[in-house]
């Protein structure tokens, strides 16, 4: 048996964690074909996420680990009908090639939902449709980043994303949040910082509206101030935006896309409005700066799904997804409200926690000097999952934080997992106190 099947093995075993595996797989390497991998690939890492998503599926555990959105209420029977339309009357464009910037009509439903938001007057000809909007922060990295240039995200951020662009190899610096979102003063002092230290700074990466993975919403009086702080270091801002319209009363603030069209990548997705699995997302670009953009990502995937596109197309123009919409921010209102009261009557009086007002997350706290990842294998024996925070930012330091995401679960198993998790988070917190 060679050192590769023995390491094979092991990391096929779901107990390890990524970083583990990653570990194994690099000490058993001796394949000649290990010395072609370019430095890149060393620093393409599985997220943690999904590693622990891996594990959620198991029966009898309770999940608040995915932030997968509710489906129950979309009707399954019309999705079909729209399919089985779709291939009847558009087959042969359906099953082919298309344009590398998406359908025109996709882009121009793509505008109508972002007037929904507040982005008024965007042209579909400014409009990239991408696989998710995580493919157009991957195209952002490539076509902005050099190896070393920063990119300054906010703490925490979004796993994905530092996955994205630690593999451009480029140097992630955070930024702290409040609960009113990136404070712009650390902001400013973190570039002027960086900039006394020689670093170029491309990109500021911000998801404004339901932080993922705190639930955190940057102030509507920040949010001018950050794009303008920005413009004066001519940085470019990426605004990952996939649950701006999710607040649960239904008025979305407007993104920092809105009143500067010339400074912001706007990136969304149909993951959390309809489906994750259409995998189509879309990129605002700058006029400017359009054309790269979209020869970037027709390099990569030569053409977005024209089945997909046609599918989602005809589904929205035929569905009230706005009345959808309505009920979906009512379903998510109400599991927040089940974990945010299961929280208050089950977790010890030490831990804190934000309270969203909308999206999918809790971003829980606990006392100094706790790491929630061991945590999380006590809370797995216990029959319910979580993500710990260390994997929402780019430092390799402990973390006291965890996210719980109440968005894919319904109330009673809200109320279930949380409850299984605190004599977890109860046995920390005493063990702590008495250290």
């Amino acid at each position: 048996m060679t050192s590769q099947d023995i390491a094979a093995g092991i990391i096929t075993g779901t107990e390890l964690s990524a970083e583990t595996e990653t570990a194994l797989e690099r000490a058993v390497a001796s394949h000649r074909h290990e010395a072609l991998f370019s430095e890149r690939a060393h620093n393409i890492k599985q997220s943690a996420v999904r590693d622990v998503f891996d594990i959620s599926i198991r029966p009898g555990l309770v999940s608040l680990a995915g932030g997968s959105p509710s489906l129950t209420g979309l009707p399954l029977d019309l999705v079909a009908q729209t399919a089985s339309k779709v291939i009847t009357e558009h087959g042969m464009e359906a099953l082919h090639y298309g344009g590398g910037k998406g359908t025109e009509e996709l882009r121009a439903l793509i505008c109508e939902i972002m007037a929904e938001e507040g982005i008024l007057g965007a042209s579909p000809e400014d409009v990239v449709v991408t696989t998710g909007s995580q493919s157009a922060q991957d195209i952002a990295a490539k076509v902005f980043c050099n190896p070393g240039d920063v990119v300054l995200v906010e703490d925490p951020t979004y796993v994905g994303a530092l996955n994205t662009f630690e593999a451009y190899q480029v140097q992630v610096e955070a930024v702290r949040m409040d609960g009113n979102g990136l404070i712009p003063e650390d902001l400013e002092a973190r570039i002027a910082e960086l900039e006394a230290a020689g670093k170029t700074i491309k990109l500021l990466y911000t998801i404004p509206s339901f932080n993922n993975p705190s639930g955190i919403t940057m102030a509507a009086e920040r949010r001018q101030r950050v794009v303008d702080i920005a413009r004066e270091h001519n940085i470019l801002v990426l605004e990952d935006n996939p649950y701006g319209m999710l607040r649960f009363d239904g008025k979305p603030l407007a993104p920092l896309r809105a009143d500067n069209p010339d400074d912001v990548i706007y990136c969304g997705s149909f993951s959390k409005i309809f489906s994750p699995g259409v995998r189509l997302g879309w990129a605002l670009v700058p006029r400017h700066l359009y054309r790269r953009f979209y020869l970037a990502a027709e390099a990569v995937v030569l053409c977005p799904s024209t089945l997909t596109q046609l599918i989602v197309t005809e589904f929205f123009r035929r569905f009230d997804w706005r009345a959808y919409l309505a009920e979906s921010r009512a379903v998510y209102a109400q599991r927040c409200e089940a974990m945010l009261s299961a929280l208050a009557a089950e977790f010890p009086a030490e831990a804190t926690w934000t309270t969203p007002d909308g999206g999918f997350f809790v971003w829980v706290t606990l006392p100094e000097g706790i790491d929630t990842y061991p945590l999380l294998h006590e809370a797995i024996d216990a029959g319910v999952v979580f993500i710990p925070g260390a994997a929402f930012t780019s430092s390799d330091e402990p973390s006291n934080r965890l996210r719980l995401a109440f968005s894919g679960v319904a109330p009673e198993q809200i109320r279930e997992g949380v409850k299984r998790l605190a004599p977890v988070v109860r046995r920390a917190v005493e063990q702590h106190a008495g250290a």
